[in-house]
C-alpha cells in the first residue's frame, strides 16, 4: 500500500518551503516598515463566528464537530477570525490597529476535478479602526509596495466601490435586484438584455456593465445616471482616492464600478491585484472596505471600521517562479564538522557549537560516523558543502576547502 496526503492536501518539500519562505519574508519585511503586527488565530472556528459575516458559503467549509457537539470548522479565510479576536480580546485597545497575518486557510471546493485543492496558503493585512480617504490610500499603496518588494513589474489594480454600485441598484425592482446585481458581478449582457426591464432600467443596467477603465472615462459615465446627493459625496470620495494614488507612486489602476461581490461583505472600495504575466491575467489578492463586520462580534454591537487586503502565496509563487527570483536550491550547510577520533566526539561538538553561535547564521552539520574519509568528502561534494573541520581530541582542527 502506498499511503498518499488526503484529498486536497499536498505536502511541501524543502525547496518548495524555501521558496514560499522566500515570498513570505519580503511581504512581512513590508509589513514591519509600514508599522504591522502580526496576529495569529485560531486554525479552527465555531461555525457562528465564520457564518456571522456573510463572507463565505457554508458548504464550503470543511466542518468539524468536538465531543460537546459544537459545530466548527477549519477557517476559510482569516477577516472573520481577526474581527472576533480583535473585538473578543482587543477590548480598550487605542484605534488604528495594523494587523498582519501569514497563515494556513482550508476551503472545500466541489468542482468536478479530482483532489482539488483545499489547503492555501495567504498573507494579508487588516487596518482597524478608521476610515476615510487616508486609511483607503495607505491599504491600496501597501498592496503596491508589497508587490514591487517581490520584484513584480506587469500588474495592476481593479478598483471598485461596492457602496455606490450597490446604491445604484436600488433603481431596479426588488425582485429583479439580485439578478441584474448577479449579471453585473459575472459581466454578463445576455441575462441583462432578456430581464423584463424597461427600456431606460436594461440602459442603466448596460451602463454598469461598462463602468470599466480609464477613471476620468469612469466617472464622467457614472455622473451621468441621475446620481443623488449620497451617491455623488461616493463618487467624488473615489475621486480623490484615485487622484491621491495616481499623482505619487504612480500605481496601475482600472477603475471598475462593476466590480461588485455577490455577498454583501465590502461596504465601500472593493479591488484585486492582477498580474498582467504571461499570456492569462492572473488575480493574484483581493480586499476592500468592510465597516459593518466587527460591530457583528462586538458584545455591545459597537461599529468600528475596517479595510484589508489578501494575497495569494500559491498565486504569487505561479508569477514569479518563471523569472528566477526563487530559490533553485535549498540553502547549502557552510560546514560539516568531522571528528577524527571516538576521543574527539566531544570537542566536534563544541567546535560546531562555537560556529553556530556566529552573529551571521551559520549552517553547520556534524558527520555521525560509519563512513571512511572518502565517503565523507563526497557527502560533503553532494551537499555542496564549502568545508570540513577534522577535530582532533584536543578540540585543534584541520580546515580542508572542497572545490
Amino acid at each position: 500500500m502506498v499511503y498518499q496526503p488526503a484529498a486536497g492536501a499536498r505536502d511541501l518539500l524543502p525547496l518548495d518551503v524555501a521558496q514560499k519562505r522566500w515570498i513570505e519574508d519580503r511581504l512581512q519585511q513590508v509589513f514591519h516598515r509600514w508599522g504591522y503586527h502580526r496576529i495569529i488565530t485560531s486554525t479552527l472556528e465555531r461555525m457562528d463566528t465564520l457564518m456571522a459575516g456573510e463572507a463565505i458559503q457554508r458548504q464550503m467549509v470543511i466542518q468539524l464537530q468536538n465531543g460537546e457537539d459544537e459545530e466548527l470548522g477549519l477557517r476559510p479565510e482569516l477577516t472573520a477570525s481577526i474581527a472576533r479576536a480583535v473585538v473578543t480580546r482587543m477590548a480598550g485597545v487605542t484605534y488604528p490597529q495594523r494587523l498582519y497575518y501569514n497563515a494556513n486557510v482550508f476551503r472545500r471546493t466541489w468542482a468536478n476535478r479530482h483532489n482539488r485543492q483545499q489547503e492555501f496558503y495567504q498573507a494579508g493585512v487588516e487596518l482597524l479602526g478608521v476610515g476615510g480617504l487616508l486609511a483607503n490610500t495607505e491599504v491600496l499603496l501597501l498592496a503596491g509596495n508589497c508587490l514591487t518588494a517581490l520584484g513584480l513589474q506587469d500588474w495592476h489594480l481593479i478598483l471598485g466601490e461596492a457602496g455606490i454600485t450597490r446604491s445604484l441598484l436600488d433603481a431596479f425592482p426588488a425582485d429583479l435586484r439580485s439578478q441584474v446585481r448577479s449579471a453585473i458581478a459575472n459581466l454578463d449582457r445576455i441575462t441583462i438584455d432578456n430581464l423584463p426591464l424597461s427600456d431606460q432600467l436594461r440602459e442603466r443596467a448596460r451602463i454598469m456593465l461598462d463602468l470599466r477603465g480609464n477613471s476620468t472615462d469612469v466617472l464622467q459615465k457614472v455622473s451621468s445616471l441621475n446620481l443623488d446627493a449620497e451617491q455623488q459625496e461616493a463618487v467624488n470620495n473615489l475621486k480623490s482616492l484615485v487622484e491621491l494614488l495616481e499623482s505619487g507612486r504612480k500605481i496601475p489602476i482600472i477603475l471598475d464600478l462593476s466590480l461588485i461581490q455577490t455577498i454583501d461583505y465590502y461596504t465601500g472600495i472593493v479591488f484585486e491585484v492582477v498580474s498582467n504575466h504571461g499570456s492569462q491575467a492572473r488575480v493574484l489578492g483581493r480586499g476592500g472596505r468592510y465597516d459593518q463586520l466587527l460591530g457583528l462580534y462586538h458584545p455591545q454591537k459597537q461599529k468600528i471600521p475596517g479595510i484589508g487586503f489578501v494575497l495569494n502565496i500559491e498565486d504569487l509563487y505561479q508569477v514569479l517562479l518563471p523569472t528566477q527570483q526563487l530559490p533553485q536550491a535549498t540553502p547549502v550547510s557552510d560546514w560539516l564538522i568531522v571528528p577524527e577520533t571516538p576521543t574527539a566526539e566531544a570537542a566536534a561538538f563544541t567546535y560546531a557549537q562555537k560556529l553556530r553561535e556566529s552573529t551571521n547564521l551559520v549552517r553547520v552539520e556534524m558527520d555521525l560516523g560509519g563512513r571512511d574519509a572518502q565517503a565523507i568528502r563526497q557527502y560533503a561534494r553532494d551537499r555542496s558543502i564549502a568545508q570540513i573541520a577534522w577535530i582532533k581530541a584536543d578540540g585543534s582542527p584541520t580546515i580542508e576547502a572542497l572545490r
